[in-house]
């Protein structure tokens, strides 16, 4: 059965002792899929991320004529061992300006950019669009870095949906920007071994962009030859988790220790894990806890209750001597999932400040607008000055939440009303961009599970597990 078009998320009671584990990283899975496309042999990736924006990519290699097999993992239900069979940077099959090869992108960026670049190593013509919003989405400093390139390509806004000429490999040179999308440099990078491209990465922390060094990382060690490539557990998804976990316990204890100064077990301090949780630095995101922990003023408000009447001296104090500052970047700090610590920035002791969202406003939606309007929504003040939020201690109450058809949206505010009463979600399904089972995993009993309820909203009827599967 599928989701209902509105749920509700009832909070939690009492606190809970949970290891989650997560689907694989879209990022890694998608950048995966095209190394192994390149290859020369066959290449099986386990831990695959198996969600909308990894099958959109599965199927577009098959629509190119590579060979793909798609196997269960027994570990997790939404992850896949895929293995790809490699044509040595040939791409099989195209099409011709009369009747172009069409392959669709769904509102995968990740797809839509590095099949943009895949293709152009082929011999034909390819038509590739997606859905509305992916056609809003930038491509431009894409497009101008392959016309430098030689690469010939049409479109009527210098976005999707266009007509790309694949000539093979072209030795050249090409700059391109970070400004709007990392994307873009991760593309070319990912096709220049083959493509005999010299890519010079140009923008803001050029060298530094944590998405254009997962890249590299990922070209370094990725088996060429083909071989076996693990794709480790997305941070970005396991932060929901980590962030319920600070909502969800109560525990003034652990307060008081804090703000003493006593040693507090992480057991105790986040008693909702995710199993496996990455550190090879691939992913920004795999810092969030530490983000949380570093400011101080979230970190005991979450403990102690931002609304509570009055703060203790211990606590002023703590705050006061504590070293981490309420600013937050985008670029700096984490990537997709600063949008987790927004939803939670409410709870703080003190105004928050998140700076460098400007690509925030270019992804699945207008993420800065949609996250200022829906926490308006539900009771905190929200003031957007620029590429920046700055998210105030408030008093929260239920609401009926818009979710954009962004995943990422639904997640956040999902984790809200584990905490906040009468949160009702439009359109739960869109999670199944990355992380279909999500709210199976909200509901499931502990330890795999949060155990929480989830309603149909239309009619206060609790919702079972075979019921809360994006499809």
């Amino acid at each position: 059965m599928p989701l209902p078009d509105l749920i509700e998320i009832v909070p939690l009671t009492t606190p809970v002792r949970a290891e989650i584990t997560v689907p694989g990283s879209k990022s890694i899975t998608n950048r995966a899929l095209i190394l192994a496309a390149l290859a020369d042999g066959e290449t099986t990736l386990r831990g695959a991320l198996w969600s909308e924006d990894t099958q959109v990519m599965v199927e577009a290699l098959g629509t190119l004529g590579f060979e793909v097999k798609v196997e269960t993992d027994p570990l997790e239900f939404c992850n896949r061992t895929i293995i790809v069979k490699g044509q040595g940077g040939k791409i099989p099959k195209a099409g011709t300006e009369a009747e172009p090869l069409d392959i669709f992108v769904g509102n995968a960026g990740t797809a839509a950019r590095f099949l943009t670049a895949l293709v152009c190593l082929g011999n034909g013509v390819y038509r590739l669009h997606g859905v509305p919003r992916m056609h809003e989405r930038p491509q431009e400093p894409l497009f101008f870095a392959l016309w430098e390139l030689g690469y010939k390509i049409k479109s009527s806004s210098e976005r999707l949906p266009a007509l790309i000429f694949g000539s093979g490999p072209r030795k050249g040179k090409c700059v391109v920007s970070l400004e709007e999308s990392s994307q873009f440099a991760s593309a070319l990078l990912l096709c220049a071994g083959t493509g005999m491209w010299s890519v010079d990465v140009a923008g803001e922390n050029a060298e530094e962009s944590p998405y254009v060094a997962m890249t590299s990382k990922l070209l370094e060690s990725f088996p060429k030859s083909g071989g076996a490539c693990e794709i480790e557990p997305d941070a970005s998804s396991g932060s929901y988790f980590l962030a319920a976990s600070r909502l969800a316990q109560c525990f003034e204890s652990v307060g008081n220790a804090e703000a003493s100064g006593e040693p507090v077990s992480a057991a105790l301090r986040w008693p909702i894990r995710v199993a496996h949780w990455p550190r090879s630095g691939w992913q920004i995101d795999e810092r969030f806890s530490q983000v949380v922990d570093r400011t101080t003023s979230l970190r005991l408000g979450l403990k102690l209750g931002a609304t509570d009447n009055g703060v203790r001296k211990d606590v002023t104090e703590a705050m006061r001597d504590a070293p981490g500052k309420p600013i937050i970047s985008r670029s700096g700090d984490l990537g997709d999932s600063i949008m987790t610590v927004i939803t939670l920035a409410p709870f703080a002791l003190e105004p928050i400040r998140f700076v460098d969202l400007g690509r925030l406003r270019l992804q699945e939606c207008e993420r800065v607008v949609a996250l200022r309007t829906e926490l308006t929504k539900c009771g905190v003040k929200v003031v957007e000055t620029g590429d920046a939020l700055e998210v105030f201690p408030s008093e929260l109450h239920g609401a009926e939440i818009e979710t954009y058809n962004d995943h990422r949206m639904a997640m956040c505010f999902a984790i809200l009303g584990l905490r906040v009463p009468a949160i009702k979600l439009r359109n739960p399904a869109c999670v199944k961009k990355t992380f279909p089972n999500f709210f199976q995993k909200l509901a499931a009993p502990p330890p795999n599970g949060l155990g929480a309820t989830i309603l149909d909203a239309a009619t206060g009827r609790k919702l079972g597990l075979e019921e809360l599967f994006a499809d």
